[in-house]
């Protein structure tokens, strides 16, 4: 026999697989399924009931297949000879729910299924809130300085002179993409060690030339130096959002869905910058009024279209969680697993880290004594006595060495530091168990600073000194041998990237081993 589904919408919704001509079952027949809202969750039981009391067939939930849609679950059922499909509740609760509450849910769902992909981290509608911040004051300011510039070169004006106009405008954009070649190639590096400072270092860049666009109007004898400079850094601007667009799209990603996370940032661009061009025409229409005063109302805009642009860069940046594992991130995250015992997540990593925008190097635990630097031993630095001791114990067994160097600071003051030389051929795992060990070594430092502080002031190289050194050293590396494997699995676990390092030019400089 076959069994028939009562949907929301009142209609009867059966496929029926057996033989069309079988009559359909009696009125009298007390099969009900509960009435659903079609936007509400998915539930999971129903209840059919027949009269007299004697049970009938109830329908089989089938696992494996759920429909979903922006406005609605839909499920299907299997009732022994005929498969039907229902759109499932949560209950009652969305029942009593108002149309005009529904019409702007269905609304809502189209709006996020528009701009929003769907394998996304949690992160990823704060910061597309931010971005929509941004990018409509960012295009507003554009029009304004594009607007401003025209003016400049007498365009709309019986004096202008067209070849004069169209000469300085080719000028300042093949310098300016000169430029970005430029910039690109010197700091290829640090689009990924440094994708936060750089992205917003350039943003201000970025913004600053918009001011300089407007002053055009104001020096049109200057045009020329003005439109290039302001040219220069947008195209530096833009070969930074170029590079790290994807390592951005990437941290938002759950499964290998880059692709539509590319293509609605494209759409979320499109929409908001349409909305930046309403707002520049709406604030033209206020001024037009006012042509004499345009060039002096515009000077008062811009500082409040900038700052709300940077602001939305600035926190849209703070909703980035990357994955990926650089010399400050990892040097965190072992912090933390010495201290605290686990390994925090991109999110903890991200809030500790920043954006940083000076480049400024802060301590995330607040000490700056002993900070780690990845590199090559610098011939201009001091390499004391004791610590000497560990590079000329080194084998070619080893994959790295951790020493103490001296340099000067700002003020010609002495300051220490522990370095973490890697060897050619070193992997992933060598460079976190030597970051791990060197970490371990700044914190027994730390225990007992009055007395090192003394030996480095000093440059104490007594026996007592030297052993005390050994130990540490040693100490330092039975404990990141030990911990290393637990600590590379809790990372992956967390979703860290732990295959590859993205360390800096200089980072990346590596020594041989030589066996005389």
């Amino acid at each position: 026999m076959p069994f028939f589904l009562r949907l929301s919408t009142n209609h009867y919704t059966p496929w029926n697989l057996t033989n069309s001509n079988e009559p359909a079952p009696p009125t009298n027949q007390n099969l009900s399924f509960r009435r659903v809202s079609p936007l509400s969750s998915l539930r999971t039981s129903l209840d059919c009931v027949s009269d007299g009391g004697v049970a009938k067939e109830v329908p089989v939930r089938l696992p494996f297949v759920v429909v979903r849609r922006p406005t609605e679950t839909s499920r299907f059922f299997w009732a022994g000879n005929c498969l039907q499909v229902v759109t499932v509740d949560g209950g009652a609760a969305d029942a009593d729910v108002d149309f005009d509450d529904r019409v702007l849910r269905v609304c809502g769902s189209v709006v996020r299924e528009f701009f929003i992909p769907r394998g996304v981290t949690g992160n990823y509608v704060e910061y597309v809130k931010w971005k929509l911040l941004h990018r409509v004051f960012s295009s507003a300011l554009q029009v304004l300085a594009t607007q401003a510039m025209f003016t400049a070169m007498g365009v709309g004006f019986s004096s202008s002179l067209p070849s004069a106009a169209a000469l300085n405008w080719v000028l300042k954009d093949g310098i300016g993409r000169l430029s970005r070649c430029i910039y690109t190639a010197s700091l290829a590096s640090a689009f990924d060690t440094n994708l936060k400072r750089v992205r917003f270092t350039t943003s201000v860049l970025f913004v600053a030339s918009i001011g300089l666009e407007l002053l055009t109007p104001t020096f049109p004898r200057c045009f020329l130096l003005l439109a290039t400079i302001a040219n220069i850094s947008k195209q530096i601007s833009l070969a930074c959002y170029l590079a790290t667009r994807s390592a951005v799209h990437q941290s938002f990603a759950i499964g290998d869905n880059l692709g539509e996370i590319s293509a609605k940032a494209q759409i979320q661009t499109v929409c908001f910058d349409i909305l930046g061009l309403m707002l520049a025409a709406l604030v033209n229409m206020c001024i037009e009024n006012h042509r004499r005063q345009q060039a002096g109302l515009h000077y008062l805009i811009y500082p409040f279209f900038a700052a709300m642009d940077l602001f939305g860069i600035y926190q849209g940046l703070k909703h980035v969680h990357l994955q990926t594992l650089t010399k400050d991130r990892l040097e965190i995250i072992l912090s933390t697993w010495i201290e605290r015992g686990y390994v925090p997540s991109p999110a903890e990593v991200s809030d500790k880290e920043g954006v940083n925008f000076l480049g400024f190097k802060v301590h995330w635990l607040g000490k700056w004594s002993w900070p780690i630097r990845i590199g090559c031993l610098n011939p201009k630095d001091q390499i004391p006595k004791w610590s000497m001791k560990t590079i000329q114990c080194i084998t070619k067994e080893d994959y790295y060495f951790v020493c103490v160097e001296f340099f000067k600071g700002l003020k010609g003051t002495k300051k220490q530091s522990i370095l973490l030389s890697i060897r050619e051929g070193a992997e992933a795992a060598h460079i976190i168990m030597g970051l791990l060990q060197a970490c371990y070594i700044r914190r027994a430092l730390l225990m007992n600073s009055s007395r090192w502080e003394i030996i480095v002031e000093e440059n104490n190289a007594s026996d007592s000194t030297m052993e005390d050194w050994s130990v540490i050293v040693e100490n330092g590396k039975r404990s990141a041998e030990r911990d290393v494997s637990n600590l590379i699995d809790q990372m992956v676990e967390m979703g860290w990237m732990v295959k590859n390092i993205l360390l800096s030019t200089q980072e990346q400089i590596r020594y041989s081993f030589v066996c005389d």
